[in-house]
C-alpha cells in the first residue's frame, strides 16, 4: 500500500521555482491518481538568493527542516563563483548528508530527437571527493593549488551501488579513470572498483579513459550500461550523455546515501530564462519520479514516467528546445493530465 512521506521541497534560483512548481504539479496529480498515498510537502529557502539574507546559502533553519524529512527535491541554483563565497549548496548537502552517489540516467525518448535510439545507460558519480572537494589555495600570487581527495572507502561505496543497479539491468559496469596520468588517485578508485566486482561475478566488468570514454559516447552510447567515475569526472560525462539523447532538459539526477537522498534536474539555473515559463520542466519532473521510486512507490513512478512518455510520443505539448512552442506550465499540465486518466 502507498504510504505516507514528507518531502523538502527547495525551489531554488534563477528557474528553478518554475520547474519546481511544475514538478510539484505533477506530485500532486500522482497523489490524487494513487489512493493512500500522501505527500507533505515541506518548501525551504536555498541557494544565491539565501547569501544577501542570511550569509549562506543553505540557512541552519532549512538543514533541520532537510533532517525532518523523507527525501528533497531539488531545484537549480546558482553558485557564485567569486573566491571565498559559500561553496555549492548541493555540494554542502550532498556532504551533510553523505550522499555520497549521484546517479544520472540517460535514455533515448519517443519523439525527441537522439544521436542513437537505442542509448539506454547510467552514470554514477562518486559525490563526495575528488577535485570537488573545493580544498585550493593559494600558495603565492598567481599560483594556485587544488587537492584531488580519493579514498578507498568512498571508492569502494559508490562502486557497490554502481553493481547492485547493474544486476537490475543488462550486468556490465564500465569504470572510467585517468590512472596512466593520475596514478594514485585514480590508481586508488579503479582498485576499489575492481575489488568490488570481485563480490558481483555475474556483472562483467570493463574500464575506459576518461578521454576515449568522451570519445565513445558520441560513436557508441548503445553500449553502455552502468558508468562508474570519480566527481568531476562523471559530472562531465554526464552532461555529455545528457546531450545525446536530447539534452539538459530532459536530464534527472538522483544524490543517494545511506539514510537520505536528494533529487534534482541536471541543468542549472539559467537566469536569463527566469520568470520567462519557457524553460523544460522535464528534467525536473523526471527527478521526482526518481524520488518515488527511491521512496519504494514504483507505482507513483511508474505514471510520471509513462505519462512523460506518452506527452513526448504524441509530441503536441512541448517546449523550444525541443522544437514547440509550449510553456513550462503548459507541459506540466499536460503530463499531469495524463497522470490523472492513467490506471494507478
Amino acid at each position: 500500500m502507498p504510504g505516507n512521506y514528507t518531502i523538502a521541497v527547495l525551489p531554488g534560483d534563477g528557474i528553478g521555482p518554475e520547474v519546481v512548481e511544475a514538478a510539484v504539479r505533477v506530485l500532486e496529480a500522482v497523489q490524487e491518481a494513487s489512493k493512500g498515498l500522501r505527500l507533505n510537502l515541506k518548501f525551504g529557502e536555498a541557494g544565491y538568493n539565501c547569501i544577501g539574507k542570511y550569509g549562506t546559502n543553505l540557512p541552519e533553519e532549512t538543514i533541520e527542516m532537510l533532517r525532518r524529512t523523507d527525501a528533497c527535491l531539488k531545484g537549480p541554483m546558482t553558485t557564485p563563483e567569486d573566491p571565498g563565497m559559500p561553496p555549492s549548496a548541493a555540494v554542502t548537502i550532498r556532504k551533510i548528508f553523505g550522499l555520497y552517489a549521484n546517479v544520472r540516467p540517460c535514455k533515448s525518448m519517443p519523439g525527441v530527437k537522439a544521436l542513437n535510439p537505442k542509448i539506454d545507460l547510467i552514470i554514477v558519480r562518486e559525490n563526495t571527493e575528488g577535485l570537488y572537494s573545493g580544498v585550493e589555495f593559494e600558495v603565492s600570487p598567481g599560483k594556485g593549488i587544488a587537492l584531488r581527495v580519493v579514498t578507498r572507502a568512498a571508492s569502494e561505496k559508490v562502486a557497490r551501488l554502481a553493481f547492485d543497479l547493474a544486476l537490475k539491468r543488462r550486468r556490465r559496469v564500465t569504470c572510467v579513470h585517468k590512472r596512466n596520468i593520475l596514478r594514485i588517485t585514480d590508481g586508488i578508485f579503479r582498485d576499489s572498483v575492481f575489488r568490488v566486482a570481485e563480490e558481483y561475478p555475474s556483472v562483467r566488468v570493463d574500464e575506459v579513459y576518461i578521454d576515449a570514454m568522451a570519445m565513445r559516447l558520441i560513436k557508441e552510447p548503445e553500449r553502455f550500461d552502468v558508468i562508474v567515475a570519480t566527481n568531476m569526472f562523471g559530472d562531465i560525462l554526464s552532461d555529455e550523455a545528457a546531450q545525446i539523447v536530447g539534452g539538459l532538459g530532459l536530464a534527472a539526477g538522483a544524490n543517494i546515501g545511506d539514510d537520505y537522498a536528494m533529487f534534482e534536474p541536471v541543468h542549472g539555473s539559467a537566469p536569463k530564462y527566469a520568470g520567462k515559463n519557457k524553460v523544460n520542466p522535464i528534467a525536473t519532473i523526471l527527478a521526482a519520479g526518481m524520488m518515488m521510486e527511491y521512496l519504494g512507490e514504483t507505482g507513483a513512478a511508474g505514471l510520471i514516467h509513462h505519462a512523460v512518455i506518452e506527452v513526448l510520443k504524441e509530441g503536441r505539448v512541448k517546449t523550444y528546445d525541443l522544437g514547440g512552442h509550449s510553456t513550462t506550465q503548459e507541459v506540466a499540465e499536460e503530463i499531469a493530465s495524463k497522470i490523472r486518466n492513467l490506471p494507478s
